[in-house]
Order: structure tokens, then C-alpha cells, then sequence
């Protein structure tokens, strides 16, 4: 029985020397050098929440050591709201400090979107960039229904507010309301793309129907400024920021702690789970998406 509570005893005092080391690295460790840096962030993967890219953002533009951000952009775009958001934090950051894209594998559709806000945007030779365009898919049920016998009763107070409904019939009226949001979003695109890359509407029109390029055709069509990887990115920054000297280092994302434990990206499962058990289903988002 005492060789129990010494265990337990010493259990105890290991976690709470554990808790301890992870408190004092949480508020101390910043991750942010105390020499003069630029900062590597990385947005990899569809956009569907900004948080932590704003948040990320902000800390990087407010501190001193920080000489110049480097977005790391892999991305085949997202939603079209938080690539919105996320332009919008790019053009007030880089008042403070110049930020450049380096494309990765893939900077197409909203990827483009949020790079055309930087100061400089860097591409490989091979990067998949363009796609300027915006989509909205969704499925119909309806005859897979009618087949099966599962009858759908929707009481609503308009006769479009079940829009895209999966298991009414498809309608004219319904598919005119959603394209006319997705040429007003479209334009809106165009014009961000305009603006950035100092591209005249009338001559961006032909290109942004959709279709991809490489970064070496984005180059001569003007949507980048360079070709080369990640350290060129850098190079680059060092130049616009005047710090020669200025070392790069990467934000590192905290991982949740469910995920520390299970691995992977467990609490993606989870939160999905949860979505599930409270009754939500999918979103329809407009998407500026390769």
C-alpha cells in the first residue's frame, strides 16, 4: 500500500513539473527570434478558416525583430469570405512591413487571391497558379428519392428560400439567383487580381476564365514578379525590408493537444463528429477553387 501512494506521489509531482515547463514555454516561447528575422508562415491547404493566419499576422507585424514576412503559399484556394479576410490582413500588415508570396506546389484560385495582396509574389518554374474564377457545387437527390420512396416536405416562407434544395427538382429560377452571386464575386476577383498585378480588367478577362498556368507562363502574363523557391522568397524580403543580416525563421503552428495525444489530426475527426451528433451538415460555400 505505501509503494502505491510513493507512486502516486511521484506521479503527481512529475505531472505538476510537466504543467509547470509547459506554462513557463507557453507564455515565454514565442518562437519569434530576439535577432533581426524574417518570418516564414505557411498557408497550406483549402481556406475555410483565417484565425489563426490573422492572429499570426498581427503578432509578426507588431514585433520589432521582425523584419519581413514571407507567406509560404500551397494552397488551391478556399472560400471565398476567408480569402477575403485574409487579403484584407495581408494589405494592412504590409503598411508596416513588406510581405512576400513564395508559391509552392499549388497558389491557384483563392491561393492567387490572397497572394496578389503581397508586395512581391515568387514562383517556382512549375507552380499551378491561375485559376481565377468561382464555383458552387451541390447534388440532387431528387429522382434517387422519388426511386426509393423518401418524400422531402419543405415548408418554407419563400418560394426560393430552399435554394439548391438536393431533393427538389432543379430550378431555372433558383440556378439564376446563384449565378448572379457568382458573376458579382467573380468580378470582384478580377478586380483584386487588377489591382494587384496592375493588369487592366480588359486584359486580365481573357486569362481568367478558370484555366491554370505554371509559374513560368504567370510570370510572363504578369500575375508573379520572379521565378524561384522558398530561400529566393527570402532573398527577396531581406531586400525590401534593407536588413541583409535579417535570418529567416518558421511560425510554428500550436498543435491542439488532443492531436498531441492521439496523433494526426484528431481533433479534425472529432470536430466533425460533433457536427454530426448536433445536426449540421455541410455548408454551400461560393469557393474560389482550383
Amino acid at each position: 500500500m505505501r509503494k502505491f501512494q510513493k507512486f502516486l506521489t511521484m506521479l503527481g509531482a512529475v505531472s505538476l513539473l510537466i504543467i509547470f515547463f509547459s506554462l513557463i514555454r507557453f507564455f515565454f516561447s514565442t518562437g519569434i527570434p530576439s535577432h533581426k528575422g524574417i518570418a516564414i508562415l505557411r498557408v497550406k491547404g483549402v481556406i475555410t478558416e483565417t484565425d489563426y493566419y490573422i492572429k499570426e499576422l498581427e503578432k509578426l507585424s507588431k514585433n520589432k525583430n521582425v523584419k519581413a514576412i514571407v507567406l509560404r503559399v500551397d494552397s488551391p484556394g478556399g472560400a471565398v469570405v476567408p480569402c477575403q479576410e485574409l487579403y484584407d490582413e495581408i494589405l494592412r500588415v504590409k503598411k508596416k512591413k513588406p510581405i512576400v508570396v513564395s508559391m509552392g506546389s499549388v497558389a491557384a484560385s483563392g491561393g492567387l487571391y490572397i497572394s496578389v495582396a503581397a508586395n512581391k509574389i515568387v514562383a517556382d518554374p512549375a507552380t499551378i497558379t491561375g485559376s481565377i474564377g468561382v464555383i458552387m457545387q451541390t447534388m440532387n437527390f431528387r429522382k434517387l428519392a422519388d426511386k426509393i420512396g423518401i418524400k422531402v416536405v419543405t415548408i418554407k416562407s419563400g418560394p426560393h428560400k430552399d435554394l439548391l434544395n438536393p431533393f427538389k427538382k432543379v430550378d431555372p429560377g433558383d440556378v439564376a439567383i446563384v449565378q448572379n452571386v457568382i458573376n458579382d464575386t467573380y468580378q470582384q476577383f478580377l478586380e483584386v487580381v487588377s489591382k494587384g498585378r496592375h493588369i487592366p480588367i480588359d486584359k486580365l478577362k481573357p486569362i481568367a476564365d478558370g484555366r491554370i498556368f505554371s509559374g513560368r507562363e504567370a510570370q510572363k502574363l504578369g500575375l508573379v514578379d520572379e521565378l524561384g523557391d522558398l530561400h529566393k522568397a527570402v532573398s527577396v524580403a531581406r531586400k525590401l525590408a534593407h536588413s541583409p543580416d535579417a535570418k529567416p525563421f518558421e511560425v510554428k503552428k500550436e498543435q491542439p493537444f488532443i492531436d498531441k495525444i492521439l496523433g494526426g489530426q484528431a481533433s479534425i475527426f472529432f470536430d466533425k463528429i460533433s457536427s454530426i451528433l448536433k445536426g449540421e451538415i455541410e455548408k454551400k460555400n461560393l469557393m474560389y477553387l482550383y
